[in-house]
């Protein structure tokens, strides 16, 4: 039981995880907490769903085109709403509020468009999974969790290592200096919107395949992939990793001695508590020089 319990933390964090660092990726550059993320996450089920299980399309191809799909959405959404308002220097609510926004009106666009019923990527017959230390693992799950540490692992080169992460580091720390040196700060955040959003399509592809895909999906999720992020030092990209695992690891533990339907209150527990508790409150927490 306890490896069980266990195993399926730690695929619940490694879903947690890729939502926390597409998530990261957009907020270490723009500053505000772009809660519109979770809506693109589920587009990127639902256009995966309408290439691979209604149309036949390669599963591969699918995820490729849900991800390019969900960036550029990403893009079009800073391109008409945060865009302006970061041309009218508007404060910190303003963006968070217009999130919100966004995010009602496409739940609702994909509500109308595909129904409240519950849908599903998977169209294989169910298969056994594997056996370890007494625990069941589908091939379905280690895909996850390998996809979710490879992601993770990807990012953070790339952000260390190439032109465009170093730009984006300059952006977030400090956008004047950074246009000062001949960086363009809304050409790098362009860049953050649909490499984030991207992950996160092809993060709401993935979780799909275990989970069923409904226009209430991401509520949940994107959720637990912000606390992860706070939990890992909002902004630090390995931070959300080993956030996410220790989120999905302490949520699934500690339903072994208390009834499940606690599960979510673990996790708000655990933010409540990080937050009392770490020095300065929210603004304790390591990542960026300035929080919400």
């Amino acid at each position: 039981m306890f490896f069980q319990l266990l195993f399926n933390g730690i695929i619940a964090g490694s879903a947690y995880a890729l939502v926390a660092v597409s998530f990261t990726v957009i907020y270490r550059v723009v500053k505000f907490f772009h809660f519109a993320h979770g809506i693109v996450y589920a587009i990127g089920a639902y256009f995966a769903y309408t290439l691979y299980a209604v149309h036949g399309v390669n599963f591969i191809v699918s995820l490729l085109l849900a991800s390019m799909l969900t960036g550029l959405i990403g893009i079009t959404i800073d391109r008409f709403v945060y865009s302006p308002l970061r041309r009218r220097r508007s404060p910190n609510l303003v963006f968070l509020l217009a999130s919100f926004g966004i995010f009602i009106f496409l739940q609702n666009l994909l509500q109308l468009i595909y129904g409240v019923q519950v849908l599903t990527l998977r169209t294989d017959p169910v298969k056994e999974g594997f056996h370890f230390l007494g625990a069941v693992i589908t091939g379905t799950q280690i895909l996850i969790v390998g996809t979710s540490v490879i992601v993770t692992l990807g990012v953070w080169l790339f952000v260390k290592k190439t032109k465009l992460g170093k730009a984006m580091r300059a952006v977030a720390d400090d956008p004047w200096a950074a246009s000062v040196v001949g960086i363009c700060p809304q050409r790098i955040i362009v860049a953050s919107f649909f490499i984030g959003s991207a992950l996160a399509g092809a993060a709401g592809v993935l979780v799909s395949l275990e989970t069923n895909i409904d226009p209430t999906m991401v509520m949940n999720t994107i959720l637990k992939g912000i606390i992860a992020s706070i939990i890992g030092g909002i902004g630090s990209i390995p931070g959300a990793m080993f956030g996410g695992l220790f989120l999905g690891s302490a949520e699934n533990l500690g339903i072994w001695q208390i009834p499940s339907g606690w599960k979510d209150c673990i996790a708000f527990g655990i933010l409540i508590l990080f937050l009392l508790f770490k020095p300065g409150g929210i603004s304790g927490v390591r990542a960026e020089k300035e929080c919400l």
